[in-house]
C-alpha cells in the first residue's frame, strides 16, 4: 500500500470531542496493517541512526513507538501530567480547545542526543511546543517534528517556525 492510499483511511468526525471541532479519526488506518506499515515506513525517511524517537500521548505514541522499534532504537514518551512515575519536568500548554500539561522523566534521554518528535496532529502547535522544551529540558535536542495530520488554518506551523527555525515540520496530510 503506498502512502496516499494509507492516509484516505483517515475519517472525519464532526463536533468530537465538542462543536466545532472536526476530529481526524485514524483508527482505520491503524487497523489495516498495510496502511500502519507504509506510515511507519514513509516516517522511517526523517529518522538518523541512533537517535531518540519521542511520542506525545496517546496517538504520538503510537507511531513514534513503531517507528523506534522499526529503528532499534528508544523510545520517549512523553505523558500528560501524573502519568510517569519518577521524577518528571512539566510543562503546560494551550490547544485549540483547552489546556493541559505535559510531563517527561527527567533522565529520559540518556546520552543527551538528537531526538525525532512525533505526533498525531499538528494543530495550533502548542503541544510539539511544550514537548520541544521538555525535551531540551531533559537535555536532547529536536532536529525534526513529524506529524500524520496538520491543521493548516490553526497556523501551528507558523508558530512552530517563528520559535524554532531549526526544526523542520513534516506533515503526511495538511488540511
Amino acid at each position: 500500500m503506498n502512502i496516499d492510499e494509507a492516509v484516505a483511511l483517515i475519517r472525519a468526525i464532526p463536533d468530537y470531542p465538542k462543536p466545532g471541532i472536526l476530529f481526524q479519526d485514524i483508527t482505520p488506518l491503524l487497523a489495516d496493517g498495510a496502511a500502519f506499515s507504509a506510515v511507519t515506513d514513509h516516517f522511517s525517511n526523517y529518522a538518523r541512526p541512533s537517535t531518540s524517537i519521542a511520542g506525545i500521548e496517546a496517538r504520538g505514541f503510537i507511531f513514534a513507538s513503531a517507528l523506534a522499534n522499526k529503528m532499534a532504537t528508544g523510545f520517549v514518551p512523553i505523558r500528560k501530567a501524573g502519568k510517569l512515575p519518577h521524577t518528571v519536568f512539566s510543562q503546560s500548554y494551550g490547544l485549540e480547545y483547552g489546556t493541559d500539561v505535559l510531563e517527561i522523566h527527567v533522565d529520559a534521554i540518556p546520552f543527551a542526543g538528537e531526538v525525532l518528535l512525533i505526533d498525531d496532529v499538528l494543530a495550533t502547535g502548542g503541544t510539539l511546543d511544550a514537548a520541544i522544551q521538555l525535551i531540551n529540558r531533559a537535555g536532547g535536542q529536536v532536529y525534526q517534528i513529524l506529524a500524520l495530520l496538520e491543521i493548516q488554518a490553526l497556523a501551528g506551523r507558523a508558530r512552530l517556525a517563528g520559535k524554532y527555525p531549526e526544526i523542520p515540520v513534516h506533515s503526511l496530510v495538511v488540511s
